[in-house]
């Protein structure tokens, strides 16, 4: 009897643990969860609804964000209160406003994407679990359902790296430090600011591992960071590799790229999912931009270095997609035209300004990305700079003529956050994250004093 009793409060504590909306209550007002009452409900639609019952505020949706977005939406057009950067907590009256009859609000925009690589060195390089915490929660209220999550990549590059027969010393001059990992990251230069100490990687790999069990709790997808052939420049020399020479990038000296022609491509990428996946799991959605900020090299054979990279991951996953930046020259025609549709899917980087698909003195793509899936996305800043800037009116008019009237329009999936660095300028990531969820486009819009 005693063992059904314990088994049966076992249960309950699970149950109750397994809302993570009632968990963002608390964090954002203490006892705020007994206000509310939330529905998770299947649906191939992505929707939110409101209503009352009793003297609680009723928020159904198909999936936690979208229970979040609800309970966000309630925030600001019932209550009042907008969360932000500046402040994700709040005092709720003790009498709620009352939502008078049912409001529901729906999409087809299922993908909503998180982040820059550069915001992880301009705004998240020394960041603890507590802070990450706070994001992830204002990820949730602003729909976020696609992060890209590299921190603790290091750890698997180190653990790879290790059993290639490299030192730890010779890792250090190849790994960057934590203000510049971003660039590292994105195959711009080796090692500026290591080497990185043994505290670090472990700090880094548990900060990483409760970053993902958040994100899965809300039910978030990951996007992890993917094989694209980056090697040490001198894997050459090292290790008997065929690559090409990187170049220089704004003085910088950059990683080598593995030859997708070379006979131990598959191995040195299957090493590099292996010690991944060892450490944080696989994902559905790996992020990868090979080239990044090049000028096009007639030694490489981009058709050849796409399918490697598109098949390395497939080797861990069957099913994932493979995640890209559109940003200059990438991703390039010629890598990608031979790709099925569903495959990639691509980040046009700076939609509110300058999407590729649109100016045609600036980065035209008349097809745009032919047959591949992509995001309308917000870069809003370079350099993490902060201000109070932002072209409203523009952002509104570019999303609204793509999604009504382009012939890019079936393929557009979502929106994003691109910004070079967070913690800035909160009311355009406002405005950015309405869109999917708003009923209608609109037609003013302003800001209005207090």
């Amino acid at each position: 009897m005693r063992t059904i009793i314990t088994l049966f409060f076992c249960l309950i504590a699970v149950i109750s643990s397994a809302n993570p909306i009632d968990n963002l209550l608390e964090r954002i007002d203490k006892g705020a969860s007994k206000k509310f009452k939330t529905e998770l409900i299947q649906s191939p639609t992505d929707f939110f609804e409101l209503s009352q019952e009793g003297n609680r505020i009723v928020i159904k949706g198909n999936t936690w964000v979208n229970i979040a977005v609800g309970l966000n939406w309630y925030l600001k057009y019932y209550a009042g209160i907008h969360l932000t950067w500046n402040n994700m907590n709040t005092h709720l009256p003790a009498s709620l406003p009352r939502v008078t009859s049912p409001e529901r609000h729906a999409t087809d925009l299922k993908l909503r994407y998180d982040f820059n690589y550069c915001t992880f060195s301009y705004s998240m390089a020394f960041w603890d679990w507590k802070r990450w915490q706070t994001e992830i929660d204002w990820m949730a209220l602003h729909g976020v359902n696609l992060p890209l999550a590299i921190v603790g990549e290091e750890v698997a590059w180190r653990n790879m790296l290790l059993k290639l027969g490299y030192t730890k010393e010779e890792i250090g001059k190849f790994i960057a430090g934590p203000a510049f990992l971003a660039w590292w990251e994105m195959n711009n230069l080796e090692g500026w600011g290591g080497p990185l100490p043994d505290s670090w990687y472990n700090q880094q790999e548990a900060l990483q591992k409760k970053i993902l069990k958040r994100m899965h709790e809300y039910g978030m997808q990951p996007v992890l960071p993917g094989f694209c052939g980056m090697m040490p420049h001198d894997a050459k020399a090292k290790l008997g590799l065929n690559v090409t020479d990187g170049g220089i990038w704004n003085g910088y000296t950059r990683p080598a790229n593995l030859s997708p022609t070379d006979a131990h491509s598959d191995k040195i990428a299957d090493l590099y999912y292996a010690e991944l996946t060892n450490l944080y799991g696989k994902a559905n959605y790996y992020s990868m931009d090979p080239f990044h900020e090049t000028n096009d090299d007639e030694a490489i054979d981009y058709s050849k270095a796409g399918r490697k990279v598109m098949e390395a991951m497939k080797r861990v996953n069957p099913n994932a997609t493979w995640v890209i930046q559109g940003w200059t020259e990438n991703p390039r025609p010629q890598m990608i035209k031979n790709m099925k549709n569903g495959d990639l899917l691509v980040l046009d980087l700076f939609s509110e300004c300058r999407p590729m698909f649109g100016i045609p003195s600036i980065w035209k793509r008349e097809k745009g990305y032919e047959q591949h899936d992509w995001l309308f996305c917000m870069l809003e800043n370079f350099g993490a700079n902060v201000g109070l800037h932002g072209r409203m009116d523009l952002l509104l008019h570019n999303f609204y003529s793509t999604k009504q009237s382009s012939p890019n329009t079936q393929h557009l999936k979502g929106i994003g956050f691109t910004m070079e660095g967070s913690e800035n300028n909160p009311v355009m990531f406002e405005l950015m994250s309405e869109p999917p969820c708003a009923r209608s486009a609109r037609k003013k819009i302003g800001l209005k004093g207090m």
